[in-house]
């Protein structure tokens, strides 16, 4: 079961440093991202300890690549007030936490994610035989329970991660939760709700634990996340002590599903650097309106007088992203009777991309002039996440008796 308060139920979310963003990049996350801020506590960052597990032979690329995706970051409406942006490896207790976790955690759990052998076959001209590599879905798992984030936001693809992470959780939590005097310090935990809470309390997890009633449970959590009177520390305690097992250190997360990105890439294929088909965010005008122009069209159209299907051609998957119901339904007629010619048919294309990227571009030339600002917010980011992360690992030395004499 997932036990967090309403005070963990934060979002974390990360990439890996690539440089400057483009459209993938922005349907596929950003504007994800720019829509959770407002909803939640939320922290991003930069993952570039993790671009090492697959670029380890040459870093020099990770700092310019981390600066141009943070001034995109903030450029495509991420907001620095409403959300922590950090980079992973300023926040050193990541891999703090990452080893520890390491000690308990089995390498046949490791093995079994299933993009272990994927990225093993995609990437075949590197060696990958090392730990990072391995390990790395564990690091991943670190960055999210170090901020006891409730909600991960990844596609379908990625469940993988984040059920491995729970499952880290749950085995840390039953080794380490059970402190001495556990029932008895839980019971001093209930009195402080008031007898009436603490009645209700009781009442509830009775009919969890008896009945196997889910609804109690929920109702139970969400009493307990209404408690002013006791110490998060009382408050993890009652958790665990609600679902019969010992104090929740570490929160089992879940993921929160993310629609897959509608963004085609200028060839139809998935928008990726390595396919050599992307738009940048910070393409300049000219250069976009041209590259659009110069986008394949269904090959049956060789002469401006053959008729085309629209589900043939890569310009139509734009459409499905920018175009109203009045211009797709004119490019279907259009195309499917060569009443219109393939410039024609890429001119509202080229204008929704154009209306899309002006304000980004105008805030990223901003951002670009004002660089001590966006160090700023990026070192006071890092700052929040370092305070956050500290304190859990606080609770985490303590739990594995590693708190010093």
């Amino acid at each position: 079961m997932n036990s967090f308060s309403p005070q963990h139920s934060r979002v974390l979310s990360g990439m890996r440093p690539t440089g400057r963003l483009h459209l993938g990049h922005y349907h596929g996350v950003i504007k994800n991202w720019v829509e959770l801020q407002n909803e939640y506590e939320c922290f991003f960052f930069v993952a570039d300890w993790h671009a090492l597990t697959t670029h380890y032979d040459d870093p020099s690329l990770i700092p310019e690549s981390t600066w141009e995706m943070v001034i995109d970051w903030l450029a495509a409406g991420v907001n620095s007030n409403s959300a922590t942006l950090f980079v992973q490896s300023r926040v050193p207790e990541h891999a703090e936490l990452h080893l520890l976790l390491s000690m308990i955690t089995p390498l046949g759990w490791l093995e079994r994610v299933p993009s272990y052998k994927d990225q093993q076959e995609k990437l075949k001209e590197k060696d990958l035989a090392t730990y990072g590599f391995l390990g790395y879905p564990l690091l991943q798992s670190a960055d999210i329970l170090i901020y006891k984030a409730g909600q991960v936001p990844v596609g379908e693809d990625q469940v993988a991660h984040v059920e491995l992470t729970r499952e880290v959780a749950r085995r840390f939590n039953h080794i380490y939760g059970r402190e001495p005097d556990f029932e008895a310090k839980a019971e001093q935990a209930k009195k402080k709700m008031g007898k009436k809470n603490a009645k209700m309390f009781d009442k509830l997890r009775r009919a969890y634990q008896e009945q196997g009633d889910l609804e109690a449970l929920e109702v139970a959590r969400a009493l307990l996340g209404s408690q002013q009177n006791i110490t998060l520390g009382d408050q993890e305690r009652l958790f665990g002590y609600l679902e019969g097992g010992g104090r929740v250190i570490l929160v089992e997360p879940q993921p929160l599903l993310t629609k897959a990105s509608k963004m085609p890439g200028l060839d139809g294929q998935k928008m990726s650097k390595s396919y050599g088909n992307t738009i940048a965010l910070r393409s300049k005008p000219a250069e976009l309106e041209n590259t659009l122009k110069r986008m394949p069209t269904d090959p049956a159209r060789v002469r401006r007088t053959d008729p085309g299907d629209p589900a043939k051609c890569p310009v139509w998957q734009f459409h499905e992203v920018y175009s109203d119901d009045d211009v797709k339904a004119w490019v279907q007629q259009g195309c499917r009777s060569a009443g219109i010619g393939c410039l024609d048919c890429k001119e509202p294309v080229i204008n929704g991309v154009l209306e899309e990227l002006r304000p980004i571009q105008q805030r990223a030339a901003e951002f670009e002039a004002q660089p001590e600002l966006v160090r700023s917010i990026i070192n006071e980011g890092c700052e929040r996440a370092r305070d956050v992360a500290r304190a859990t690992m606080e609770e985490v030395r303590h739990a594995m008796s590693l708190s010093g004499i």
